[in-house]
This record gives structure tokens, sequence and C-alpha cells, in this order.
């Protein structure tokens, strides 16, 4: 099983600490979101070179650890025609030295789905998708020239919330650069909690090729059908069965660990471990 954590999990550190932190609770792989994690370097836009990027990839290998996806979470459908092309920018440039990082997975999530509803109060989900498919198509064409991918994760809530949104996007982006970050968890409606299973097949059968990396946690709906994330192994997610989808069709594919306190992590990483080879 290859188990990482997102880096931030453990607060904002000198990449050095952070990365010895990690290393001692058995992660050998990390999401690494550059502002949210790293207390001793400034990676705003423009900042980031190859000899920075090159630094930071080497304090994690000394430690075992493998950057296996740059999380950059902009808002790819900001409404603001300037503040989008900002947060492009900032996301271009980390695919640009992700591979100086070690890395060639650069990660984010799609903006809200009602970023429009004023403006188009009757056709705001697909103002939306169009904003959102320019935006990807900008990005795709900056990662074909790096050789690296762009990793777009799906949330019940946001701009892409299902399946079908996402198999939308693959097609008309037509680039291999444009890989889906799945997380479970963050596409699981409340309507989908009694055929889980049905639910967690169709996204394996429909979209198992393009997925490029993994997010775990848990989920559960309090009575007012409010979703929160317990830790692993109190929520609903039928991990069993996650876990025989990934080894079916993605085996080895990089997994991290999310929704977790830095107390926490140590415990959900092993029942995550024991669960992934109960059945070895």
């Amino acid at each position: 099983m290859k188990l990482g954590v997102l880096a931030h999990t453990f607060g904002k550190q000198p990449t050095s600490s952070l990365a010895a932190r990690i290393a001692g609770s058995g992660f050998t792989s990390v999401q690494l979101a550059l502002a949210k994690a790293l207390s001793d370097i400034d990676s705003s836009t423009g900042k980031l070179s190859p000899g920075l990027a090159n630094w930071v990839g080497e304090q994690f290998h000394k430690e075992g650890i493998r950057i296996a996806v740059l999380g950059c979470y902009i808002n790819p459908v900001h409404p603001d025609t300037a503040a989008r092309k900002s947060e492009l920018a900032r996301f271009k440039e980390h695919l640009r030295y992700a591979r100086d990082f070690g890395c060639s997975i650069v990660a984010t999530e799609t903006g809200s789905v009602t970023t429009y509803k004023e403006t188009h109060p009757t056709s705001y989900e697909e103002q939306g998708f169009e904003v959102l498919r320019e935006s990807v198509l900008e990005l795709a064409e900056e990662a074909d020239k790096w050789g690296v991918h762009v990793a777009i994760e799906p949330v019940s809530v946001h701009t892409l919330h299902t399946r079908e949104h996402m198999q939308r996007l693959f097609e008309e982006v037509p680039s291999s650069s444009v890989g889906l970050l799945f997380d479970p968890c963050n596409l699981i409606k409340v309507e989908h909690v009694v055929n889980q299973a049905d639910f967690l097949r169709d996204v394996f059968e429909q979209l198992y090729d393009r997925m490029i990396a993994i997010h775990a946690k848990d989920v559960a709906f309090d009575v007012s059908g409010k979703k929160y994330n317990p830790v692993p192994g109190e929520g609903i997610l039928d991990y069993p069965l996650f876990f025989e989808l990934l080894k079916a069709y993605k085996p080895h594919i990089d997994i991290s660990l999310e929704g977790v306190t830095a107390e926490q992590a140590d415990d959900a990483a092993a029942y995550l471990r024991r669960l992934w080879h109960a059945d070895n």
C-alpha cells in the first residue's frame, strides 16, 4: 500500500522538520501544498525556481518521503477575470516546476457550484462548467509543455459534482495531461448511502483509466443530511470495497490520508493499512 498524507496535516513547519515528522509516522509520500505546509519558504507566485524546488524535494527525500502530488488549490471559476487569471498563473508555475520537486501531478478542486447563481440564476451550473472548461484547457496546454498532470478533484458541492460532470470535462478537454484525483467521500451524496456499492463501482468502471491519485478519509451524514468527515472507520465509506476496487483497477496508485488531525493520523493510517492487508 502506497500510503501518504497531506503534509499540512502536521501544521506549517520548516521543511526539514516537517519531513522528519511525517517520516516518523511511517508515511512514504505526501501531497504537498507549499503555502499551507512550509514555513521557511515563500511560495507566492513568481518565487518558485528549479533550485528551490530541488531543495524542498531533497529535504523530503532524505527522510524517505516522495512528493506524490503538489496541492495548488485555486478557484478556476472565479467570477472576476483578473483574479481568475492570477489563480491560473499560480497553478501554471507549479506545473512548470513540478518535476523539480520530484513530482508530476498538481491538484486543484473546481470552485463552488453556485458561483454564478446571482448572475445566471437559471443556468449557473452550465455557466460555471463553461468557465471551468476554459480554465482547464489553459492549464492542460501548460501541462502538456512540461510533461506533467493536472489533477482535478470533484466535490459534491463544486462545479464538478458528479461522475457525469467529470466524464464530460474529459471529453471536452481532450488532453491526456488532465486526470482525476478521486476522493470517494467528496463525491458521495445522501442518495448514495443506500447504494454505495453501485456508486463506487460506477465511478471505477467509467473513470478508472483517468485516476491518477487518491484521497482517503471517511464520510457521514447527520440527521439533517449535512455531510461531515469523521476519522476513517467511524463513517460510512465501504473501505473493504473501495480498497478491493483500487487493487483491481489502480494497483500502486498513490493514496493520501486526509481529514484527520496530527493526533489522529497515526491511528488512522494503522487502520487503513490493516484493512488493505486484511485479505492478503
